[in-house]
């Protein structure tokens, strides 16, 4: 997500805020001004979380990972390389992209069955699969740190809230004579508008968070395994061509 892009949804996120903040029934209105802000983060987390669905749909490719690594071994077994390659392309994602670029390093090495590349070569291919899993990894965790910082800071401007609220109500009771009801009230309400609003983001972010973070590990588990899976294809056999 490009700096102008977040721009952008920040500014429309306070201004959505603020038009449904103007809007609401009254014991909504009563959290005051800090609830604009809340609603900002909520619908922030919200975007958030909607990129990095796409995003990480996009990333696990068409087939399942394990089924297309399978195919993929089978044809480089087989020396149809050129088959292997297009479908890496064909699948997409992460998986396909970093067993592509090795794939691709391997064809223009000479390869065609296992075994017709020196080992110097194979290095060279681990070193490619291993650089393009390092560039595809800040992709899938974008904005991933900026969904935890959602979280935390929601909770803490909810007791920010709640903190305003309490002292607007004690403001009113130290008044001398009877007590300003409404003033009370007022802050009673601004204290727990502000902290169920608080809460409702901290909760929501923690959890796509972590539902993300966990899609994420299990992307970067099957680049690694894939990758590992590919070279003992080149290795093994090669090792078994050379020995024959």
């Amino acid at each position: 997500m490009k700096n102008s892009v977040r721009a952008i949804i920040i500014v429309a996120s306070l201004l959505v805020s603020y038009a449904i903040w103007r809007l609401s029934p009254d014991y909504i209105r009563r959290g005051g001004p800090l609830l604009v802000l809340g609603l900002a983060f909520l619908f922030l987390a919200v975007t958030i979380a909607l990129d990095r669905w796409l995003a990480l749909r996009a990333a696990s490719g068409r087939a399942h990972p394990v089924r297309f690594a399978a195919a993929l071994r089978d044809k480089v077994r087989a020396g149809d390389v050129d088959g292997a390659l297009a479908d890496c392309r064909a699948q997409g994602g992460s998986l396909a992209n970093v067993l592509g670029a090795g794939l691709q390093r391997y064809r223009r090495l000479g390869g065609g069955r296992p075994g017709t590349v020196p080992r110097a070569g194979v290095d060279e291919v681990r070193r490619v699969l291993r650089e393009t899993a390092a560039l595809e990894c800040p992709n899938l965790e974008q904005n991933l740190n900026a969904l935890s910082m959602l979280a935390s800071v929601a909770t803490m401007l909810g007791l920010l809230g709640t903190t305003i609220g309490m002292i607007r109500s004690f403001n009113a009771l130290s008044r001398a004579g009877a007590p300003d009801a409404t003033q009370l009230a007022l802050g009673i309400s601004e204290a727990l508008v502000n902290t169920a609003l608080g809460l409702v983001t901290a909760i929501a972010a923690t959890m796509l968070y972590n539902h993300f973070t966990t899609q994420v590990d299990a992307l970067v588990t099957s680049m690694d395994e894939g990758s590992y899976e590919l070279l003992q294809v080149l290795e093994g056999e090669g090792e078994a061509a050379t020995g024959r």
